[in-house]
């Protein structure tokens, strides 16, 4: 379940929930288009009862980040939109739909870079925003990047967060009940035990940047070579690999084929609940970070409605109100306590901060480091 191209489904807005607002050729129209399950409907209420003016406001989910981006594409070569019968293979459910421009479009932090190397999006400006100055440094250098999309700090506001997450460990508490032990870091999975009895993303920089965060390193090492060890760690890594695939990995650890497996928190907090055998644990030593984020379209005249939408969703009250709904974890400091969240999504809601502070978003790197991580896992799994 890949996150580029699976979507999160908890508790989002349904497709009869499209339309907030009444309609009007003069009134102010603000068109969404979002990663279904990553908005609640109840936060798209409360912004259009937060607006002074009437506004028709048009929230369209959609099942896939890689969709979303794909329609980023589609609009560059079509920018009015109005013929988009090749998209219908996409949702098939939905044969007559057209897809107009969007004003605000979800897209997940993997797909930044390439967007705005093909200039897909345009910059936001962030003057208007007034808790812009409170997100965190390190979300701000997110998304402040030069026109190729590499991270840089005289560069343009490209996107705004509104909701992240992790890769985590997630494991059969009975299983390891009977090993007397429970897994709390990386080095935890070389142990003999867990011998063929783990699943993985297939994703080198995932699998290379767990190895690396054991070593001590970044996921971000750009030359590889220079990590003493890397390789034999990586083959005796493999060993306790019974299966690489980013869409299949929890199949087998709900069937008790594997007993842990490595995957995003937006994929393993869906079967928390449906399988109770099932913990999840956040690596002490630090993981890898993902984020939902709001860009604007490049063929798109700037509004100011998108950015009241986009400054109301980092409210604190607003952003507590996402992460608590769509079991996610937000970029502005939410105070959510034990009595808000069931007890298995503990791990992953309650110490947002430290896991923040511990994890590294995976950064663009040039073509040549790139090559080597291909090459690499490759070599491994070959």
């Amino acid at each position: 379940m890949d996150r580029r191209f699976f979507l999160l489904s908890l508790g989002g807005l349904t497709l009869s929930q499209l339309l907030v607002g009444c309609t009007g050729s003069n009134q102010t129209q603000l068109n969404v288009q979002l990663l279904k399950g990553s908005i609640p409907g109840q936060v798209v209420n409360k912004f259009r009862q937060s607006l002074k003016q009437q506004a028709q406001l048009k929230f369209a989910p959609v099942e896939q980040l890689e969709e979303l981006y794909k329609r980023l594409v589609n609009w560059q070569h079509n920018p009015k939109a109005h013929d988009e019968q090749g998209w219908t293979r996409f949702i098939p459910f939905r044969q007559s739909q057209t897809f107009p421009l969007a004003d605000l479009v979800t897209l997940g932090d993997y797909w930044l870079t390439t967007a705005i190397e093909r200039k897909l999006i345009q910059p936001i400006d962030t003057a208007p925003l007034k808790q812009w100055s409170g997100l965190d440094a390190r979300w701000r250098e997110l998304v402040t990047r030069n026109e190729q999309g590499i991270p840089d700090p005289q560069g343009k506001v490209w996107a705004a967060p509104y909701r992240w997450g992790s890769t985590v460990i997630v494991y059969d508490r009975e299983k390891f009940k009977k090993l007397g032990w429970k897994p709390e870091d990386w080095s935890d999975l070389w142990r003999d035990e867990l011998r063929s009895r783990i699943s993985l993303l297939d994703q080198p920089r995932e699998v290379i940047g767990l190895v690396l965060k054991k070593l001590g390193k970044s996921y971000n090492t750009e030359n590889l070579a220079t990590v003493p060890n890397l390789e034999k760690e990586l083959q005796t890594f493999n060993q306790q690999v019974k299966l690489y695939s980013s869409n299949t990995y929890l199949e087998p650890l709900i069937i008790g084929d594997t007993w842990l497996a490595v995957g995003w928190s937006s994929d393993v907090v869906p079967i928390l609940a449906r399988y109770p055998q099932l913990s999840v644990v956040i690596p002490r030593s630090g993981t890898s970070i993902w984020a939902d984020l709001w860009v604007s379209p490049k063929e798109i005249t700037k509004d100011a409605l998108s950015w009241q939408w986009i400054d109301f969703c980092l409210q604190p009250n607003i952003a507590r109100q996402i992460a608590l709904l769509t079991k996610t974890n937000s970029p502005v400091v939410t105070n959510i306590g034990t009595a808000d969240i069931q007890e298995s999504l503990g791990s992953l809601l309650l110490n947002s901060q430290e896991v923040f502070a511990k994890g590294e978003f995976l950064l663009p790197l040039p073509p040549e480091a790139t090559k080597q991580y291909e090459a690499l896992f490759a070599k491994i799994k070959g």
